[in-house]
């Protein structure tokens, strides 16, 4: 049985373990079509799953599960990723590496799956959109971390492809070797294998195309759907291909992805190589402790960061602990009003994180009210909810006790005038 919160439905190079389902047997709504041709001749692939048009509140970014779950630690151990470029999630059924008709996904499985005690990297396959006349036309293999491509692969070629390449790491002498540069992002939108990927892959597409467009990073990020990869409950599900700060190429996973994160994704990970730890599920060549092991010290990493920053800039502390609570996935205010209602009077700042000290008596006068809070995704979200300080000492006096002076100097000039006027009696 199919473990759904593990990272792989198809993976090859090594014994499975526990959990790990391997290539699936053929469905029944999958076999349907001509079985002639390679590529253009096959029958066109069922869509599977259920009809109708899938609620947001029920499969989407709103759904009551998302978020709920660690994700460190989620992705099972692999070293190399091999992409099939076929056709269009909306084709694709709900194991398209197992359905009969379309040879070139189920040959490849097959093949992968003969030789995986030959291989020595532990290899992972999985199906992305694929378009003649585009830049990923049906039949071009990617391969991660090697960031090579090689173009219009049919089922003729399948057995002597994986004996070069895949198992003799040697290059495949019919077809030539193409460099692969950039990032490639790579969505889950198997819709006939899940509707919540079907639901949240697409609109995650869009954005991200959305957003490189914005950036100006055209030819720079590739973005493609992609089959299942494991973890349905996590969806968004991202993996994402780009060179790290010291120039290594690894593939990192996230999950519980929102439109909302994509810019932070684009602006953080792929332009300054930085991870996201409150998406991170984890990444290529890493086992899952090791995964979670990484994810606990980029957060204390986080935190040694925000202490040494609170001490050499007390009067951005506040700023700095909500933007890093933020990427932390933990927000919370002191204001529960309405959006024109003002930050209240007595209350404390309420700590985001268990990992965050609390603030100083110093920090407390000099910190002013924060302006927007920042969301879980590290960047600012407009909110009913406010974070405020608590006021000084010297705004409490002003504010409780300045009618009660007042009064006391009322009474001393009266005492002054009354003497006044006995003297002038007398």
């Amino acid at each position: 049985m199919e473990d759904p919160s593990r990272s792989s439905p198809i993976s090859f190079g090594g014994a499975l373990s526990a959990g790990e389902e391997g290539f699936s047997a053929v469905e029944q709504g999958s076999q349907i079509g001509s079985a002639a041709g390679s590529l253009q001749g096959e029958g066109i692939l069922s869509a599977g799953g259920e009809g109708g048009s899938a609620s947001d509140a029920e499969y989407g970014f709103q759904r009551p599960e998302l978020g709920q779950e660690p994700l460190a630690g989620t992705v099972q151990f692999y070293e190399r990723h091999v992409f099939l470029c076929y056709k269009t999630p909306q084709v694709w059924p709900s194991h398209v590496d197992a359905a009969e008709f379309d040879r070139l996904p189920r040959l490849l499985s097959a093949a992968l799956a003969a030789r995986k005690g030959d291989m020595k990297k532990r290899t992972r396959l999985t199906i992305c959109e694929g378009e003649d006349g585009t830049e990923s036309s049906n039949g071009d293999v990617l391969i991660f971390p090697d960031m090579i491509r090689y173009r219009r692969l049919t089922h003729f070629d399948v057995e002597h492809f994986v004996e070069e390449v895949l198992v003799k790491d040697t290059q495949w002498l019919p077809g030539t070797v193409e460099t692969l540069t950039g990032s490639f992002v790579f969505i889950c939108a198997h819709r006939s294998r899940d509707r919540r990927c079907g639901v949240c892959g697409p609109a995650l597409i869009r954005k991200f195309k959305d957003e490189i467009h914005s950036h100006g990073l055209q030819g720079q990020v590739s973005v493609s759907p992609c089959s299942h990869v494991g973890g349905h409950k996590y969806a968004g599900n991202v993996i994402i291909f780009s060179s790290s700060v010291d120039g290594e190429v690894t593939g990192h996973w996230y999950g519980y992805v929102t439109p909302e994160d994509v810019t932070l994704l684009l602006e953080r990970h792929i332009v300054k190589g930085e991870i996201i730890d409150h998406l991170w599920r984890g990444q290529m060549g890493l086992k899952e402790d090791d995964q979670r092991n990484k994810a606990q010290e980029l957060r204390q990493q986080m935190d040694g960061e925000i202490q040494k920053k609170n001490f050499n800039n007390p009067g951005q502390a506040t700023e700095a602990a909500v933007y890093a609570n933020g990427i932390s996935n933990a927000a919370a205010g002191c204001c529960q009003g309405a959006a024109s209602s003002s930050c209240c009077q007595n209350g404390s700042l309420v700590e985001n994180s268990q990992n965050h000290h609390a603030k100083s008596a110093k920090e407390q006068e000099n910190q002013q009210t924060v302006p927007r809070q920042r969301s879980r995704e590290g960047k600012p979200k407009s909110s009913n909810k406010r974070i405020c300080a608590k006021p000084s000492w010297f705004e409490s006096w002003e504010r409780e006790d300045t009618y009660a002076a007042l009064a006391v100097v009322a009474a001393i000039a009266s005492i002054a005038v009354a003497y006044s006027c006995y003297r002038q009696l007398r």
